[in-house]
C-alpha cells in the first residue's frame, strides 16, 4: 500500500527562514513522489509514532544536511492532486535554521535549491501545497516574514 494513494498521507513542510528574511525551497526532482518540477517548501512523510516536529527536522536533515527549529504552525492544508490520484494533510511549520548550509543530499528527488525573497517566491512554479502556503504567509505577514532571530 502507497502513501497518499491508498490511503491519505500525512507530510509536513517547513518554511525555513534565515537571518536575511528569505526563505528556502526546493524544486522536485524526478525521482518524487509527485509534482515533479514544481518548487516547494521542503518536508517529508511523517513515520508512525513520530511527532510533526520531529518528522519534518528529520526530513529536512536528511533531505538537505540542515538543522532547524520548529516556531510555530503556520496551517494545515489539503494537499490534493487530482491528476496524480494523490491526498495528502500537511501541517506546514515556520522553522529557523539552527545549524548549517543546506546541500542537496538526494540527487534525483531534488534538482535545485535556493534562498528567495517572498517577491521572488511569487514567479516560481509552486507545488500545490507550497501555493497554499504561500497564500497563507502573504496573508499573515504581508510583505514580511517575522525576524525569530532578534
Amino acid at each position: 500500500m502507497q502513501k497518499g494513494v491508498d490511503y491519505i498521507g500525512i507530510g509536513s513542510g517547513a518554511v525555513i527562514i534565515n537571518t536575511e528574511g528569505k526563505l528556502f525551497l526546493a524544486k522536485r526532482g524526478p525521482k518524487s513522489r509527485n509534482e515533479v518540477g514544481k518548487w516547494d517548501f521542503p518536508g517529508g512523510s511523517i513515520e508512525f509514532g513520530e511527532k510533526l516536529e520531529e518528522g519534518i527536522a528529520r526530513e529536512i536533515r536528511e533531505e538537505h544536511d540542515l538543522e532547524i527549529e520548529v516556531m510555530e504552525l503556520l496551517e494545515v492544508c489539503n494537499h490534493i492532486i487530482e491528476d496524480e490520484n494523490q491526498h495528502w494533510v500537511s501541517p506546514t511549520f515556520i522553522c529557523t535554521v539552527r545549524q548549517g548550509e543546506p546541500k542537496i543530499c538526494e540527487p534525483g528527488k531534488c534538482d535545485e535549491i535556493g534562498w528567495f525573497s517572498l517577491d521572488e517566491i511569487e514567479q516560481l512554479d509552486l507545488s500545490g501545497s507550497s501555493a497554499q502556503n504561500y497564500k497563507t504567509i502573504k496573508e499573515k505577514f504581508g510583505d514580511g516574514m517575522p525576524n525569530y532571530y532578534i
